[in-house]
């Protein structure tokens, strides 16, 4: 707590913006975040504003939701109406636009669609309701999987037959990979996610620094976290010793969670996996065990579901590689607001469109938005 309580003493942060608007950058260094929350934390402190000219910093594939292809959201649906079962899941899904509509509208369609807080609470709705089929949508990096293994081996623990989870887990080292072997992505150095490195520690993260040279800090998610993790990532640059370093320490260990990635490993295995933006990146996803394969939904009620193309002019794909800023897209503030969403980068609480358009009214009303959130 006492951490906590000195990272938000205002004078430290003003010391660290300070030191932040007197960098001098000679050529010009592009950071990438990746991670939603550290896009939110980035926007809603205002630290772009204290950036020198020469600094940037992009948004990357931090967003669950955002990367998740809209085939797994029609998968979903179609679940639904063709069997009947409830889906559940976290609030950020839930008006994520699919090819017909989002759960929201499935909703009012009638069909049984729950938010739930944690895998648990929908493993609550399996007991109260027997008689019933309850579908998770399992959506998250590193930092979910954990729950979701532990609630699974609880439901088979319980003999719960009535739960399963529609597992669209990804892992963040493959897709970081994918983007440093773009050569239209020059990325300089990596603002890494926090929750994620929780529980996979630094070493999953070796082969930026060694194999492609470009800097890495973990970094928590005050103001003062992301100010201190992009000086360190300057000085490593300057220093030109790229390694990874953890300024999250109060949070991330070298060595990760071992338990954890004990569960992980126990119930999940690695398989290819398709990212918005991305396309299909190998060994990328997890999916079920063998052993476990009965609470794999995506088996209990298949269904079949065409490919979909993303909506027409929508940028969220670029936008989670890095290649356009938010406002660079022509629907951003027009026909794309938190209000009527063409892409999940706009609904999702994560997503770098809701946060330049909540955050950065600049880059709105440029559009033609307006001022009021």
């Amino acid at each position: 707590m006492r951490t906590l309580e000195k990272l938000r003493e205002p004078g430290l942060l003003r010391t660290l913006t300070r030191r932040l608007r007197s960098l001098k950058v000679s050529s010009p260094v592009t950071l990438m975040e990746v991670c939603g929350t550290h896009t939110m934390a980035i926007h809603r402190a205002g630290l772009p504003s204290v950036f020198p000219p020469n600094l940037h910093v992009l948004s990357g594939p931090g967003c669950p939701v955002c990367v998740t292809p809209t085939e797994y959201l029609d998968r979903a649906m179609a679940m639904a109406r063709e069997y009947g079962v409830m889906l559940t899941t976290f609030g950020d899904m839930m008006r994520v636009p699919g090819s017909s509509g989002n759960l929201t509208f499935l909703r009012g369609e009638g069909y049984p669609v729950e938010v739930v807080y944690s895998p648990l609470g929908a493993l609550d709705l399996a007991r109260e309701h027997q008689e019933q089929q309850v579908v998770f949508l399992a959506v998250g990096f590193e930092t979910t999987a954990p729950t979701v293994a532990a609630t699974v081996k609880y439901a088979r623990e319980q003999q719960l037959r009535n739960f399963s989870i529609l597992c669209a887990h990804k892992l963040i080292p493959p897709a970081l990979e994918v983007l440093l072997a773009d050569p239209e992505i020059n990325v300089d150095g990596f603002i890494l996610p926090g929750h994620v490195s929780v529980i996979l520690g630094s070493e999953p993260y070796r082969f930026i620094a060694e194999k492609h040279h470009r800097a890495c800090v973990i970094t928590g998610f005050e103001p003062a976290d992301v100010a201190q993790g992009i000086l360190m990532l300057v000085e490593q640059l300057r220093s030109g010793e790229p390694r990874v370093e953890i300024q999250y320490r109060r949070g991330v260990r070298p060595e990760g969670n071992a338990r954890a990635l004990k569960f992980v490993d126990e119930l999940f295995e690695p398989a290819d996996a398709t990212w918005r933006g991305f396309g299909l990146i190998p060994k990328s996803g997890l999916v079920l065990r063998e052993a476990f394969s009965e609470f794999d939904a995506a088996e209990r009620f298949p269904v079949e579901i065409e490919p979909q193309p993303e909506p027409a002019g929508c940028l969220c794909g670029e936008v989670v590689r890095g290649k356009v800023a938010p406002p660079e897209c022509g629907l951003f503030a027009r026909a794309c607001t938190p209000d009527t969403p063409v892409g999940p980068c706009m609904v999702s609480s994560e997503g770098a469109c809701a946060a330049f358009y909540r955050y950065s009214p600049q880059s709105r009303t440029s559009k033609g938005g307006s001022d009021d959130d």
